[in-house]
């Protein structure tokens, strides 16, 4: 046998093999159809756009470098789409604002109203406030006065103090503490007009002068004004005495190697301004002399001392049905103070026009200048935001505080009061302010000079049973300080966590039983924080434990009552 040679030679060709069986389902129906007598059914015949769709698939496997084009196919598919395409109507993108950014207390107070005015779960938290006892025991103020004499004066010290009431007060009591610490003689400090506060007063028609002089006179000596024979010197002029302009936290020794050369030289010397012109963190000696001069010293003068002590009479009348505590709250709701944060509220374009227009009166060009960005949403988020009256009823009725609660508003004109102060009035009827409680005779010696009205403030927040910060400032950072020093070492105050307010207020839809369980739970939180005692940076006006106060080592004490 030969084998199967696959190329023909001298022109024969042999035999071909066997064709295979033919195994396609498609070519046996042709191959019966042809020859069988049973026909199958035919398929139904494709459309023209199935048959172009098959040859054009064909064509681009059979010819690969078609798809060299496809880039270009893409491309004019694209413009075809343009072309046919409508760019008139811009899609719409919400934008969704952070949680916390925006105002929506009235609609939160709106829905829980009523489920608030008939919740009676709890009792009146007036009553139960200050149960957490210190486990480090009770305090008692412990400021000694020296006994001693006081050796011969190096000079005379003559300050300006400017600011508010509170800033000034911070003013005159390291004033005092830097005229005892040189050995100086202190002249009873000016206080500086300034354009904001408007007030004229002097240091005599806001402190007791002679009671402050008398309570220093053996540890710092004070007097009135400067000798003549010393001022002849200058021309009688303090002008041309020699003035220092110190940085702001300035240590203690910077005054001892500095200004008490020129003190023993000159005799007399001038520091304008002088607000926060000493370090917190002073020797002990240094301390001692703050919280004598703060908190011994310093009393305010027998006009705005009498009718102060008679409007805290008169709220505890007004309180009886809570055993004479009530409440105070300093409220910083004024026009100034809401344009300076940049925060927005629910005003609308009347609001937005006010702040704008009190910004420049107040602060020109500041809020203007270029590049200067304001984010108000951002501002509300970081708790920097004032709160509304209605907030702090919001807050107060969920911390467990009933409508029958007595409440003192400590503030200025509140901004748009008719509107704002409506709903704190709804969730605490029986609310009072200096104004409500005195006649107009009463306050006629003090209605033009905003010192002397916020001492009588002062007064009447320094006895409350609780004391409520809404914005922080000089006013509740001495307050806080003074509390401690009368109720041993616990301020009685809440003080709001406002990044976590902004957050449950900006939710319309949470539950009352919700908030009031957050609320409680910073109430607590500022009971725990009662007794703090002072670090290294922390003012001793706000935190007098332990450099003016000692401990006496009685614990879970009840700090139930009030002093006076």
């Amino acid at each position: 046998m030969h084998p199967y040679n696959r190329l023909p030679s001298n022109g024969y060709s042999p035999p071909s093999p066997p064709q295979s069986p033919l195994r396609s389902p498609r070519l046996r129906h042709q191959r019966s159809s042809k020859s069988g007598r049973f026909s199958p059914v035919q398929p139904p015949g494709r459309t023209f756009t199935q048959r172009f769709a098959v040859a054009f698939l064909s064509v681009l496997l059979r010819r690969q470098g078609v798809f060299l084009f496809a880039p270009l196919i893409y491309v004019f598919g694209m413009v075809l789409y343009m072309g046919t395409a409508s760019f008139d109507v811009v899609p719409i993108i919400k934008h969704r604002h952070a949680p916390g950014s925006v105002y929506r207390s009235p609609q939160v107070y709106a829905k829980l109203r009523v489920d608030m005015d008939s919740d009676n779960s709890s009792a009146d938290a007036i009553s139960t406030i200050w149960k957490s006892p210190y486990k480090g025991g009770h305090w008692k103020p412990c400021v000694n006065r020296s006994s001693k004499g006081l050796p011969e004066s190096n000079g005379y010290i003559y300050v300006e103090a400017n600011g508010g009431l509170n800033q000034q007060r911070t003013s005159v009591c390291n004033a005092v503490a830097v005229a005892g610490y040189l050995n100086a003689t202190l002249v009873i400090p000016n206080f500086h007009y300034h354009s904001i506060w408007r007030d004229p007063s002097k240091f005599r028609e806001i402190y007791d002068e002679d009671y402050f002089i008398d309570i220093l006179k053996n540890d710092v000596q004070v007097v009135d004004k400067i000798p003549e024979y010393l001022m002849e010197r200058f021309g009688s002029n303090l002008t041309n005495v020699h003035n220092f302009r110190i940085k702001a936290w300035s240590s203690i020794m910077y005054y001892r190697d500095v200004v008490l050369p020129k003190l023993l030289e000159e005799k007399v010397i001038r520091i304008s301004p002088f607000a926060n012109r000493l370090s917190f963190d002073a020797p002990p000696a240094v301390q001692r002399l703050r919280c004598l001069a703060n908190y011994e010293a310093l009393r305010f003068s027998r006009p705005i001392l009498t009718i102060g002590e008679s409007l805290v009479e008169r709220m505890r009348k007004r309180s009886a049905i809570n055993g004479g505590k009530y409440v105070s709250i300093h409220l910083r709701f004024e026009e100034d103070m809401v344009a300076f944060s940049c925060c927005v509220f629910d005003g609308g374009k009347q609001e937005r026009g006010d702040m704008i227009a009190a910004r420049e009166r107040g602060w020109k060009g500041k809020f203007t200048k270029p590049g200067r960005v304001i984010r108000p949403g951002a501002i509300r988020i970081n708790g920097k935001c004032p709160l509304t009256p209605l907030e702090v009823g919001l807050m107060l009725r969920g911390m467990g505080f009933t409508k029958n609660t007595s409440i003192f508003l400590a503030s200025g004109k509140i901004y748009n009061a008719e509107k704002t102060m409506a709903p704190l009035l709804e969730m605490f009827p029986n609310l009072h302010t200096k104004e409500t409680l005195a006649s107009e005779e009463e306050l006629a010696p003090f209605k033009n000079f905003s010192s002397r009205m916020a001492a009588i403030d002062y007064t009447v927040c320094l006895h409350s049973e609780v004391f409520v910060t809404t914005q922080g400032g000089n006013f509740p950072h001495f307050l806080l300080g003074h509390r401690r020093y009368l109720y041993g070492g616990h301020s009685k105050t809440i003080k709001p966590d406002k990044r976590k307010l902004a957050l449950l207020f900006d939710n319309p839809n949470i539950g009352w039983k919700s908030l009031k369980r957050q609320l409680l739970n910073m109430r607590s939180h500022s009971d725990s924080k009662g007794v703090e005692l002072k670090r290294p940076s922390d003012s001793i006006y706000s935190f007098p434990c332990p450099d003016c106060m000692c401990r006496t080592n009685r614990t879970g004490d009840s700090r139930s009552s009030s002093a006076t």
